[in-house]
């Protein structure tokens, strides 16, 4: 048990290091997502008990005691600090020489989806908090809280940590889930599952595939303690579909499959989960002319296909619905 999170171990095929670029790429997107501007109703008390409108996001940042934000990190401690302010992202929090911001995925409640998310938010205004440290770079000046990682014991962050390895299979909770992936609990440290690992196929959203809340098993594919990162994945639970695609599929065959997404130049067909496949615009024709692919086809129609081109070394896949036509058109090339 790994803080009272089932897992197991996996370690025939240990997963390849997730690089440095893959993470810069995640992060800068979640900072885009969650940034800090437009802060409503901030306010902070200095510490001579005097409340002060916080700074603006053009002005000094307020003074801040980066030691011990540090040590509240570093030892993983439970701190109690008031909400002085929302924005669409979260909660400014202040007090005790502390101020960040706690994100909304990072809060034990979670609004409803008809909740006006600033609304809802604003009541948490003068109310105080036990929260956690979960991230502390001085460099950019940030400081993240949590509420829900508060909610596990002193330490557990780091227990955590060190007990969890690539290959583990480990059950987490959903915490919030975004254009670039799914974040998920597993018990005071959260894991990035990023939308490149959420299936074998292709994925609209991720949140077409998991819920907020929701509890799911993940695969670990790395570790970083010191930075307190876990990359995550949920394709890697199941078979990869294409290391025997060109045993099962072959040009030529006619098959049935369904319409996954629609787009200007074809329509995405999955035979299989996992096995996406591209019907090109040029292979929709009419009486020998091409159809606009939206005049054709909906999403979740089934529709009898034919294979044109299997490259599983790319996960690349072929379709026409010409079944009686023996050509394989340029862009599969």
């Amino acid at each position: 048990m790994v803080n009272g999170r089932r897992y197991q171990e996996n370690r025939d095929k240990a997963p390849p290091p997730m690089d440095e670029s893959w993470w810069q790429a995640v992060l800068a997107e979640d900072e885009a997502q969650n940034t800090h501007s437009n802060i409503k109703n901030v306010r902070y008390e200095s510490p001579n008990g005097h409340q002060q409108k916080a700074d603006s996001e053009e002005g000094e940042p307020a003074s801040l005691d980066w030691q011990r934000a540090i040590d509240l990190y570093e030892q993983d401690l439970v701190i109690d600090l008031k909400v002085t302010g929302c924005n669409r992202g979260g909660l400014l929090v202040n007090g005790e020489g502390l101020q960040g911001f706690v994100p909304v995925s990072h809060l034990t409640e979670s609004p409803c989806e008809e909740d006006d998310i600033e609304c809802w938010l604003e009541k948490y205004i003068d109310h105080i908090l036990n929260l956690k440290v979960i991230e502390c770079d001085q460099e950019r000046g940030r400081v993240v809280f949590s509420e829900r990682a508060a909610q596990s014991k002193p330490g557990s962050r780091k227990e955590l940590l060190t007990n969890l390895c690539p290959g583990m299979r480990v059950v987490g909770t959903v915490t919030n889930v975004t254009d670039f992936g799914v974040f998920v609990d597993l018990g005071g440290v959260e894991g990035l599952v990023h939308v490149s690992e959420i299936s074998w196929g292709r994925v609209h959203h991720p949140a077409d595939v998991v819920t907020l809340g929701q509890d799911v098993e993940v695969y670990v594919i790395q570790v970083e303690q010191e930075r307190a990162r876990v990359a995550l994945s949920l394709k890697r639970l199941r078979p990869n579909p294409w290391e025997t695609a060109e045993d099962r599929f072959f040009p030529g065959q006619v098959t049935e499959a369904v319409i996954t997404s629609i787009v200007p130049f074809g329509a995405f067909a999955r035979l299989e989960e996992g096995l996406d496949g591209l019907i090109h615009v040029s292979e929709m024709q009419v009486d020998g002319e091409a159809e606009h692919p939206e005049k054709m086809l909906k999403e979740g129609q089934h529709i009898q296909v034919r294979v044109l081109h299997v490259d599983a070394a790319r996960q690349r896949l072929g379709l026409s619905l010409n079944l009686g036509s023996e050509s394989t058109p340029e862009h599969l090339d």
